[in-house]
Protein backbone atom coordinates (compact mmCIF):
# COMPACT_ATOMS: atom_id res chain seq x y z
CA UNK A 1 0.00 0.00 0.00
CA UNK A 2 1.28 2.90 -1.17
CA UNK A 3 1.27 6.99 -0.82
CA UNK A 4 3.27 9.21 -2.98
CA UNK A 5 3.37 13.35 -1.94
CA UNK A 6 4.56 16.03 -3.77
CA UNK A 7 6.94 17.56 -0.77
CA UNK A 8 6.90 21.12 -1.62
CA UNK A 9 9.87 21.40 0.87
CA UNK A 10 12.16 19.81 -1.97
CA UNK A 11 14.20 21.75 -3.84
CA UNK A 12 12.93 25.23 -2.22
CA UNK A 13 14.49 27.57 -0.22
CA UNK A 14 11.55 28.59 2.02
CA UNK A 15 11.75 26.95 5.50
CA UNK A 16 7.81 28.13 5.88
CA UNK A 17 7.20 24.45 3.26
CA UNK A 18 9.26 22.43 5.77
CA UNK A 19 6.88 23.77 8.56
CA UNK A 20 3.93 23.18 6.26
CA UNK A 21 5.02 19.49 5.33
CA UNK A 22 5.47 18.43 8.78
CA UNK A 23 1.71 19.09 9.61
CA UNK A 24 0.89 17.11 6.41
CA UNK A 25 3.33 13.98 7.23
CA UNK A 26 1.62 13.89 10.78
CA UNK A 27 -2.20 14.15 9.45
CA UNK A 28 -1.25 11.90 6.64
CA UNK A 29 0.01 9.80 9.07
CA UNK A 30 -2.70 9.64 11.21
CA UNK A 31 -5.06 8.06 8.20
CA UNK A 32 -2.62 6.10 5.96
CA UNK A 33 -0.09 4.59 9.49
CA UNK A 34 0.30 1.44 7.83
CA UNK A 35 0.96 3.03 4.06
CA UNK A 36 4.48 3.17 2.76
CA UNK A 37 4.97 6.72 2.09
CA UNK A 38 7.24 8.02 -1.34
CA UNK A 39 8.68 11.98 -1.39
CA UNK A 40 8.15 13.24 -4.70
CA UNK A 41 9.62 16.49 -5.83
CA UNK A 42 8.02 19.71 -6.03
CA UNK A 43 9.34 22.40 -8.31
CA UNK A 44 11.59 20.10 -10.25
CA UNK A 45 9.77 18.49 -13.33
CA UNK A 46 8.65 15.19 -12.85
CA UNK A 47 10.88 12.63 -14.05
CA UNK A 48 10.78 8.99 -15.02
CA UNK A 49 10.95 7.19 -11.24
CA UNK A 50 7.80 10.08 -10.18
CA UNK A 51 6.13 8.74 -12.71
CA UNK A 52 6.17 5.02 -11.90
CA UNK A 53 5.32 5.58 -8.30
CA UNK A 54 2.27 7.84 -9.34
CA UNK A 55 1.70 4.63 -11.34
CA UNK A 56 1.46 2.54 -8.36
CA UNK A 57 0.17 4.92 -5.97
CA UNK A 58 -2.88 4.12 -3.84
CA UNK A 59 -2.93 7.94 -3.59
CA UNK A 60 -1.55 10.89 -4.36
CA UNK A 61 -1.06 14.15 -2.69
CA UNK A 62 0.26 17.77 -3.05
CA UNK A 63 0.59 19.37 0.39
CA UNK A 64 0.27 23.15 1.40
CA UNK A 65 1.74 26.03 -0.31
CA UNK A 66 0.90 28.49 -3.46
CA UNK A 67 0.93 25.64 -6.05
CA UNK A 68 -2.03 26.79 -8.12
CA UNK A 69 -2.04 29.65 -10.58
CA UNK A 70 -4.26 31.06 -13.06
CA UNK A 71 -1.10 30.74 -15.33
CA UNK A 72 0.79 27.56 -15.41
CA UNK A 73 2.53 27.95 -18.47
CA UNK A 74 3.96 30.84 -17.89
CA UNK A 75 4.23 31.32 -13.67
CA UNK A 76 5.17 27.24 -12.90
CA UNK A 77 4.68 26.90 -9.17
CA UNK A 78 4.80 23.40 -9.72
CA UNK A 79 7.01 20.70 -12.16
CA UNK A 80 3.79 19.65 -14.26
CA UNK A 81 4.40 20.73 -17.58
CA UNK A 82 2.81 20.03 -20.94
CA UNK A 83 5.19 17.41 -21.62
CA UNK A 84 4.58 15.21 -18.43
CA UNK A 85 0.74 15.96 -17.17
CA UNK A 86 -0.77 13.33 -19.13
CA UNK A 87 1.85 10.77 -16.56
CA UNK A 88 -0.14 12.71 -14.03
CA UNK A 89 -3.41 11.19 -12.66
CA UNK A 90 -5.33 11.42 -9.44
CA UNK A 91 -3.65 13.89 -7.59
CA UNK A 92 -5.57 15.14 -4.31
CA UNK A 93 -5.00 18.38 -2.85
CA UNK A 94 -4.10 18.92 0.77
CA UNK A 95 -4.41 22.75 2.11
CA UNK A 96 -3.47 24.22 -0.79
CA UNK A 97 -3.52 27.85 -2.26
CA UNK A 98 -3.65 29.69 -4.91
CA UNK A 99 -1.00 32.30 -5.86
CA UNK A 100 -1.29 35.91 -5.23
CA UNK A 101 -5.17 37.51 -6.33
CA UNK A 102 -5.64 36.44 -9.91
CA UNK A 103 -7.70 37.08 -13.16
CA UNK A 104 -9.57 34.45 -15.16
CA UNK A 105 -7.83 31.20 -15.27
CA UNK A 106 -6.17 30.25 -18.75
CA UNK A 107 -7.39 27.53 -20.85
CA UNK A 108 -4.05 25.80 -20.47
CA UNK A 109 -4.18 25.66 -16.98
CA UNK A 110 -8.01 24.50 -16.66
CA UNK A 111 -6.94 21.79 -18.82
CA UNK A 112 -4.10 20.72 -17.04
CA UNK A 113 -5.65 21.03 -13.12
CA UNK A 114 -8.69 19.09 -14.87
CA UNK A 115 -6.88 16.30 -15.88
CA UNK A 116 -4.59 16.05 -12.83
CA UNK A 117 -6.36 16.71 -9.97
CA UNK A 118 -8.64 13.34 -8.78
CA UNK A 119 -12.27 13.82 -9.76
CA UNK A 120 -14.16 11.95 -7.12
CA UNK A 121 -11.84 12.63 -3.60
CA UNK A 122 -12.87 16.06 -1.99
CA UNK A 123 -9.98 18.23 -2.59
CA UNK A 124 -8.51 20.11 0.73
CA UNK A 125 -7.93 24.02 0.00
CA UNK A 126 -6.40 26.41 2.63
CA UNK A 127 -8.91 28.91 2.21
CA UNK A 128 -12.13 30.43 -0.02
CA UNK A 129 -10.46 31.80 -2.56
CA UNK A 130 -8.40 28.92 -3.47
CA UNK A 131 -11.91 26.76 -3.32
CA UNK A 132 -13.85 29.86 -5.49
CA UNK A 133 -10.69 29.61 -8.31
CA UNK A 134 -11.53 25.86 -8.83
CA UNK A 135 -14.86 26.50 -9.10
CA UNK A 136 -14.66 28.57 -11.66
CA UNK A 137 -13.08 25.90 -14.09
CA UNK A 138 -15.84 23.86 -12.74
CA UNK A 139 -14.02 21.53 -10.26
CA UNK A 140 -16.15 21.88 -7.29
CA UNK A 141 -15.71 18.58 -5.47
CA UNK A 142 -13.38 20.91 -2.92
CA UNK A 143 -13.52 21.94 0.76
CA UNK A 144 -11.78 24.88 3.11
CA UNK A 145 -9.87 23.02 5.31
CA UNK A 146 -7.36 25.43 6.20
CA UNK A 147 -3.65 24.58 6.22
CA UNK A 148 -2.87 21.75 7.98
CA UNK A 149 -0.26 23.90 10.10
CA UNK A 150 -3.82 25.19 11.61
CA UNK A 151 -5.64 21.84 12.02
CA UNK A 152 -4.66 21.57 15.81
CA UNK A 153 -4.98 25.54 16.87
CA UNK A 154 -8.60 24.96 18.70
CA UNK A 155 -10.05 26.52 21.46
CA UNK A 156 -8.55 24.75 24.11
CA UNK A 157 -5.01 25.30 22.61
CA UNK A 158 -5.69 28.99 21.50
CA UNK A 159 -7.13 29.68 25.39
CA UNK A 160 -3.28 28.73 26.74
CA UNK A 161 -1.90 31.46 24.44
CA UNK A 162 -1.08 34.54 26.66
CA UNK A 163 -3.22 38.22 25.96
CA UNK A 164 -0.55 40.47 26.96
CA UNK A 165 2.77 41.11 25.56
CA UNK A 166 5.77 38.86 25.91
CA UNK A 167 9.56 40.23 27.51
CA UNK A 168 10.84 39.81 23.66
CA UNK A 169 9.63 39.95 20.37
CA UNK A 170 11.00 37.62 17.65
CA UNK A 171 10.39 38.82 14.05
CA UNK A 172 10.86 37.84 10.17
CA UNK A 173 10.61 39.51 6.98
CA UNK A 174 10.45 38.66 3.88
CA UNK A 175 13.53 38.93 1.06
CA UNK A 176 11.50 38.71 -2.54
CA UNK A 177 8.42 41.09 -1.08
CA UNK A 178 10.73 43.93 0.42
CA UNK A 179 8.96 47.96 1.14
CA UNK A 180 11.70 49.42 2.82
CA UNK A 181 9.97 52.04 4.34
CA UNK A 182 6.81 50.16 5.41
CA UNK A 183 9.48 47.61 7.27
CA UNK A 184 11.57 49.70 8.73
CA UNK A 185 7.63 51.52 9.99
CA UNK A 186 7.39 47.92 11.69
CA UNK A 187 10.86 47.31 12.83
CA UNK A 188 10.21 50.70 14.71
CA UNK A 189 7.03 50.20 16.28
CA UNK A 190 8.98 46.85 17.41
CA UNK A 191 11.98 47.77 19.08
CA UNK A 192 10.41 50.65 21.08
CA UNK A 193 8.41 48.05 22.56
CA UNK A 194 10.72 45.36 23.18
CA UNK A 195 14.32 45.17 24.25
CA UNK A 196 15.53 42.09 23.10
CA UNK A 197 14.90 41.41 19.84
CA UNK A 198 15.41 37.82 18.02
CA UNK A 199 15.11 37.00 13.81
CA UNK A 200 14.27 33.88 12.46
CA UNK A 201 15.62 33.70 8.46
CA UNK A 202 12.96 31.57 6.84
CA UNK A 203 14.69 32.29 3.04
CA UNK A 204 18.11 32.68 2.37
CA UNK A 205 18.22 36.52 1.52
CA UNK A 206 15.64 37.80 4.40
CA UNK A 207 19.36 37.68 6.58
CA UNK A 208 20.69 41.12 4.96
CA UNK A 209 16.94 42.35 4.67
CA UNK A 210 16.87 42.21 8.54
CA UNK A 211 20.07 43.28 9.40
CA UNK A 212 19.79 46.42 7.54
CA UNK A 213 16.38 47.59 9.26
CA UNK A 214 17.24 46.12 12.67
CA UNK A 215 20.82 45.18 13.38
CA UNK A 216 20.31 44.74 16.88
CA UNK A 217 18.09 41.93 16.01
CA UNK A 218 19.80 38.53 17.83
CA UNK A 219 19.73 36.10 14.59
CA UNK A 220 18.26 32.58 14.91
CA UNK A 221 19.71 29.81 12.57
CA UNK A 222 17.91 29.23 9.60
CA UNK A 223 16.44 26.03 10.47
CA UNK A 224 13.16 24.56 12.02
CA UNK A 225 14.98 22.80 14.78
CA UNK A 226 16.51 26.23 16.15
CA UNK A 227 12.81 28.00 15.03
CA UNK A 228 11.20 25.00 17.53
CA UNK A 229 14.48 25.05 20.49
CA UNK A 230 13.54 29.09 20.85
CA UNK A 231 9.95 28.83 21.01
CA UNK A 232 9.63 26.10 23.10
CA UNK A 233 12.44 28.19 25.79
CA UNK A 234 11.36 29.85 29.24
CA UNK A 235 11.38 33.08 27.38
CA UNK A 236 8.04 35.02 26.89
CA UNK A 237 7.70 35.52 23.35
CA UNK A 238 5.40 37.48 21.24
CA UNK A 239 5.93 36.97 17.44
CA UNK A 240 5.35 39.62 14.80
CA UNK A 241 6.14 39.39 11.15
CA UNK A 242 5.77 39.11 7.37
CA UNK A 243 6.69 35.08 7.40
CA UNK A 244 3.16 33.61 7.82
CA UNK A 245 3.81 30.36 8.70
CA UNK A 246 7.02 31.36 11.26
CA UNK A 247 3.40 32.73 12.70
CA UNK A 248 1.49 29.80 12.63
CA UNK A 249 4.47 27.68 14.19
CA UNK A 250 4.59 30.45 17.15
CA UNK A 251 0.64 30.08 17.31
CA UNK A 252 1.29 26.27 17.60
CA UNK A 253 3.80 26.83 20.28
CA UNK A 254 1.26 28.86 22.34
CA UNK A 255 3.03 32.07 21.68
CA UNK A 256 1.05 35.39 20.88
CA UNK A 257 1.30 36.14 17.39
CA UNK A 258 0.47 39.15 14.99
CA UNK A 259 1.05 38.58 11.05
CA UNK A 260 1.96 41.33 8.79
CA UNK A 261 -0.19 40.43 5.39
CA UNK A 262 2.28 40.96 2.30
CA UNK A 263 -0.55 39.50 -0.01
CA UNK A 264 -3.12 37.06 -0.10
CA UNK A 265 -2.00 34.28 2.54
CA UNK A 266 -2.57 36.25 5.64
CA UNK A 267 -5.69 38.14 4.27
CA UNK A 268 -7.60 35.79 3.82
CA UNK A 269 -6.75 33.40 6.33
CA UNK A 270 -8.02 36.67 8.70
CA UNK A 271 -11.16 36.14 6.81
CA UNK A 272 -12.40 32.35 6.86
CA UNK A 273 -10.34 31.97 10.31
CA UNK A 274 -9.81 35.17 12.30
CA UNK A 275 -5.96 35.10 12.24
CA UNK A 276 -4.69 38.32 14.17
CA UNK A 277 -3.11 39.91 10.67
CA UNK A 278 -2.31 43.48 10.34
CA UNK A 279 -1.59 44.57 6.40
CA UNK A 280 1.39 46.14 5.55
CA UNK A 281 -0.24 49.07 4.09
CA UNK A 282 -1.38 50.28 6.95
CA UNK A 283 0.04 49.67 10.40
CA UNK A 284 -1.91 52.53 12.19
CA UNK A 285 -2.87 49.77 14.92
CA UNK A 286 0.05 47.91 15.34
CA UNK A 287 1.52 49.99 18.29
CA UNK A 288 -1.78 49.81 20.03
CA UNK A 289 -2.17 45.96 19.40
CA UNK A 290 1.52 45.27 20.93
CA UNK A 291 0.78 47.19 23.72
CA UNK A 292 -2.53 46.13 24.82
CA UNK A 293 -4.30 42.86 25.41
CA UNK A 294 -5.87 40.46 22.75
CA UNK A 295 -7.63 37.12 22.56
CA UNK A 296 -6.46 34.59 19.95
CA UNK A 297 -9.81 33.48 18.85
CA UNK A 298 -8.81 31.24 15.70
CA UNK A 299 -11.94 29.67 13.86
CA UNK A 300 -11.17 26.34 12.79
CA UNK A 301 -13.39 24.46 9.89
CA UNK A 302 -13.40 20.92 12.31
CA UNK A 303 -16.27 19.53 10.32
CA UNK A 304 -15.05 20.23 6.82
CA UNK A 305 -11.02 18.65 8.23
CA UNK A 306 -12.96 15.86 9.66
CA UNK A 307 -15.35 15.48 6.30
CA UNK A 308 -12.08 15.07 4.23
CA UNK A 309 -10.38 12.88 6.86
CA UNK A 310 -13.20 10.46 7.03
CA UNK A 311 -13.58 10.10 3.11
CA UNK A 312 -10.33 8.00 3.16
CA UNK A 313 -10.87 6.47 6.84
CA UNK A 314 -14.55 5.12 5.13
CA UNK A 315 -12.62 4.33 2.18
CA UNK A 316 -15.76 6.04 0.25
CA UNK A 317 -15.57 9.05 -2.16
CA UNK A 318 -17.60 12.48 -1.84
Amino acid sequence: MLVSIFDTSITDNNLGNEIIMDAVYKQLRSIFGTYFFIKLPYLDSIGGQSIEYIKHSDYIFLGGTNALTAEMETYRQWGITKHNYFHVKNVTLMGVGWWQYQGRISKYTAKILKHVLHNEIMHSVRDSYTESKLNEIGITNVINTSCPTMWKLNEDHCALIPEGKADAALITLTNYSQDFNKDAEIMNIIEKNYDTIYAWIQGPEDYQHIKKICGKAIIIPPSLEALDKLLASPITIDYIGTRLHAGIRALQAKRRTIIIAIDNRAIEKQKDFNLVVINRDNLDHLQELIAGSFKTKIIIPHDNINRWKNQFNLNSYV
